[in-house]
C-alpha cells in the first residue's frame, strides 16, 4: 500500500469516525454519568473525560511512541511484544476474507462471544469456543507498518485499560460503523451511547495515531532524498 493510498484510508475513517461522533452527539437527549468512566455527556457537547482517563490517553500515546522508536515500527518486533503480553497472534492464510465473514478485518479481534467466537475458533484451528479473548490475526507477518500501528494502538489502550474495548461496546461499534442511522441510534439506551461514544474516541486515537506516523516518515525521508539528491541544500 503505498502513502497516497495509507493516507487517504486514514483520512476517510478518521472523517466517519467524526460524523458517527456528530451523529451520537446529536442523538443524546439528557446528560448521563457513567460510574464506570465518570464521563459526562450532554446533547451538543463532547466527551467530558476525567483526569484519570487523560492521564491513561497521555500514557498510551507516550509508552506507544517509546516502542516504535525501539523497534523502528518493524511487523515482527510488534508481533513479539503483543506476544510477550500474552495476547496471541495468528498467521491466517485468507484472512480477511474469513474474517470478513464475521464483519471483521485483519489485525486486532477484540473479545467475541456466540456464533462468532465459535467460527473464529474453527477457522484458527482452536477446537469448539463460545468466547475468545483478544488477539491478533492477519494473513502474513509482513503487514504494512501503518496499518498494523493503528491496530497496535488500539491493542495497547485495551491492555492500559482504557473504556470502548468490552464485547458490548465494540459489537455496538462495529454494527455502527455499518448502519450509522438515526433508526439505529434512537434504540440505543444511554449508557449504550455512551459506550459507543467511548469505542470510537479510542479508535479515533489510534487513527490520529497513525496518521501522525505516515506523516513523520514521509517527512523524514523527502529530507533525506533531498541529502542525497543535493547535498541538503535549501532543506
Amino acid at each position: 500500500m503505498n502513502n497516497f493510498i495509507k493516507k487517504i484510508k486514514y483520512f476517510i475513517l478518521s472523517l466517519k469516525e467524526k460524523s458517527l461522533l456528530n451523529k451520537l452527539k446529536n442523538s443524546t437527549k439528557r446528560s448521563y454519568t457513567n460510574n464506570d468512566t465518570k464521563n459526562v455527556m450532554v446533547k451538543g457537547a463532547s466527551l467530558t473525560i476525567n483526569s484519570k482517563t487523560l492521564q491513561t490517553i497521555a500514557e498510551v500515546k507516550e509508552n506507544v511512541t517509546s516502542i516504535v522508536a525501539k523497534t523502528n515500527c518493524e511487523p515482527k518486533a510488534l508481533f513479539d511484544y503483543i506476544k510477550v503480553a500474552n495476547t496471541p497472534v495468528y498467521f491466517l492464510n485468507n484472512a480477511d476474507k474469513l474474517l470478513a465473514v464475521i464483519k471483521e478485518e485483519e489485525g486486532l479481534i477484540t473479545e467475541k462471544k456466540g456464533f462468532d467466537a465459535f467460527y473464529l475458533s474453527i477457522i484458527l484451528g482452536l477446537g469448539i469456543k463460545f468466547k475468545t479473548e483478544p488477539m491478533f490475526v492477519v494473513r502474513n507477518p509482513e503487514i504494512e507498518k501503518s496499518y498494523l500501528l493503528h491496530h497496535f494502538y488500539c491493542w495497547y489502550s485495551l491492555k492500559s485499560g482504557l473504556p470502548g474495548f468490552d464485547y458490548e461496546s465494540r459489537k455496538m461499534f462495529k454494527k455502527y460503523l455499518i448502519d450509522g442511522s438515526d433508526e439505529f441510534t434512537k434504540h440505543l439506551s444511554m449508557a449504550q451511547i455512551l459506550s459507543l461514544q467511548e469505542a470510537i474516541a479510542r479508535d479515533q486515537e489510534a487513527t490520529a495515531y497513525a496518521l501522525e506516523y505516515i506523516n513523520k516518515i514521509d517527512g523524514s525521508k523527502n529530507v533525506m532524498d533531498k541529502i542525497k539528491n543535493d547535498g541538503g541544500a535549501n532543506i
